[in-house]
């Protein structure tokens, strides 16, 4: 990496740090490169680890971030956002770092809290409890230096585990399915999406508006990136046993990431099960009203009451798609052409209407049906699959007038 690379980048120029055009062969100390709180070296990149009682593993990540400093030859600065009660701060400060205290609680608020005080164009982030080598950044400060992502991220998955530095039911079953959850919902095309060793561009961490506090936030930064397209890339990495008593809830840190996953993406967990439900109904009552035969089995009454109950219930769980789009701001909005056709066309108007059109269609005929059952005396009764769908017809239109008034008053605030 050149003085001049980095300069382009945003760095600084040369008057105003010391400069990186330095002769050739010139080989600077970390004790050099590592700039405190009141220098007036701007340094190119900011290494952050949230602190919470660390005190058996800070000293050793900070010694393998001075070793890798020395190999980026970059002024570099130490973050430590802390909020321990044991020796942690202390040890810090000694070996040079930048302590800082969050006014608030929380992982993700420690993160935060650090990056709006960091000066570097390049932020790194990693955990104090010596799980991960700080020695493997300059591989992935190269990938975003370089210019091949916005963020690059170690890969425990595709890397190596020690034994015994992760539970089996995290490695296995936990970070894989919470993975594999965010790449189908935020295009975020990873191999391990809760790794904590990430390398990013202040831009990058600009654009991708964070504002979680809490373990969640590692999800967060992931559907921010995928949703703002930015380009994120992996190398392996090999994780390391910790030092110090584990703070990770596994189920309860693991719901939080699942909910706030799903929150942030209506079209999946409303509009794409709703539109679903409603189509799988829709079919079962063409079946039963066209005489549709499957081999020995025929479809009855009993089928319409189901097809029936699927297509109201899916109506009603897609409009949640829809409310949820305009009342909220979720971070991957729903794509689907239904939605996006209701949010973006369709008015208040033009949804009352359509309601309207579809209760005076079934209307139309639950009134013919009772008319003809009451002029036989009440002694022919009307068809139960016939019936069932202008019931169905109905009950959509009344829920398609009234949510369309909702969701007037929701694009009105």
């Amino acid at each position: 990496m050149s003085g001049q690379s980095i300069a382009e980048n945003g760095g600084g120029t040369v008057s105003e740090i010391e400069s990186l055009d330095r002769p050739e062969g010139e080989h600077r100390s970390a004790a050099e490169l590592i700039v405190g709180e009141e220098s007036e070296i701007r340094p190119t990149l900011s290494v952050v680890m949230p602190t919470l009682n660390e005190e058996e593993g800070i000293a050793e990540c900070i010694e393998m971030i001075r070793t890798a400093v020395e190999e980026l030859q970059l002024y570099t600065e130490i973050l430590v956002s802390d909020s321990s009660t044991d020796r942690t701060p202390e040890i810090a400060r000694e070996m040079g770092a930048i302590v800082v205290t969050p006014d608030a609680g929380g992982y993700g608020y420690a993160y935060r809290y650090a990056f709006a005080r960091a000066r570097g164009d390049y932020i790194a982030m990693g955990d104090a409890d010596t799980t991960y080598d700080f020695e493997d950044l300059p591989e992935l400060i190269d990938l975003v230096e370089d210019g091949d992502a916005d963020m690059a991220m170690g890969s425990r998955l595709d890397g190596e585990i020690m034994p015994g530095a992760m539970p089996t039911l995290h490695q296995y079953i936990g970070n894989p399915a919470l993975t594999a959850f965010l790449n189908a919902f935020y295009g975020a095309g990873v191999s391990d999406a809760h790794s904590g060793m990430r390398v990013f561009t202040r831009e990058a961490w600009d654009r991708m508006d964070c504002d979680t506090t809490g373990m969640e936030f590692a999800s967060e930064m992931i559907m921010e990136a995928g949703a703002k397209d930015l380009e994120i890339a992996e190398r392996p990495i090999v994780y390391h046993e910790r030092e110090g008593e584990e703070t990770l809830e596994s189920f309860s840190d693991g719901w939080r990431h699942v909910r706030f996953m799903l929150l942030n993406a209506p079209g999946y967990l409303f509009s794409a099960p709703g539109i679903a439900l409603a189509l799988v109904g829709a079919v079962l009552l063409g079946l039963v009203a066209s005489g549709g035969e499957l081999g020995a089995a025929t479809f009855g009454p009993r089928t319409s009451i189901a097809g029936s109950l699927f297509v109201i219930a899916g109506v009603n769980v897609a409009s949640y798609g829809i409310y949820a789009s305009i009342a909220s701001d979720p971070i991957r909005r729903p794509e689907d052409p239904i939605t996006n056709f209701v949010t973006n066309t369709l008015s208040l108007e033009t949804g009352v209407a359509a309601g309207a059109a579809t209760l005076a269609v079934g209307g139309a005929y639950a009134l013919l049906a009772v008319t003809q059952w009451s002029i036989s005396g009440f002694q022919i009764v009307p068809s139960l699959s016939a019936s069932l769908l202008a019931f169905t017809a109905i009950v959509v239109g009344i829920q398609v007038m009234f949510g369309s008034f909702f969701v007037g008053i929701l694009s009105r605030n």
